[in-house]
């Protein structure tokens, strides 16, 4: 009983990564963004939370990430993905669902300039 021996396909293994990514809800672009251009003045202090790690207080904003110490954070710091959403966050406004809405077409209709009506 059993498989064939000469069989030749392989076992299709279904990464972990997919649904790892998938248990924590992470903010879209636009949101970090304008979280970013928020005037310092009314940046609200971290709450305490048990749910998360290091109780909430140790978090990076560019990546919308909570870490367990501030040594964490300082290496997730130095990090190339977070410098590259530094970058990314420092630039142009990234697409919104306007923008998307607007690309599908289901936006608000561009008929071009209007002509006069005499």
């Amino acid at each position: 009983m059993g498989r064939c021996p000469t069989r030749k396909v392989k076992k299709r293994r279904l990464s972990h990564k997919t649904a790892r990514r998938d248990k924590f809800e992470v903010k879209g672009d636009d949101l970090v963004y304008t979280e970013l251009r928020k005037p310092e003045t009314e940046v609200k202090p971290l709450k305490l939370d048990e749910d998360l790690p290091g109780m909430g207080q140790f978090y990076c904003l560019h990546c919308d990430r909570y870490f367990s110490n501030a040594s964490v954070r300082d290496d997730h710091f130095k990090t190339k993905k977070h410098k590259k959403r530094v970058k990314i966050m420092n630039g142009p406004a990234p697409h919104s669902q306007l923008d998307a809405d607007l690309a599908a077409g289901m936006g608000m209709p561009d008929n071009g300039p209007k002509l006069m009506a005499a």
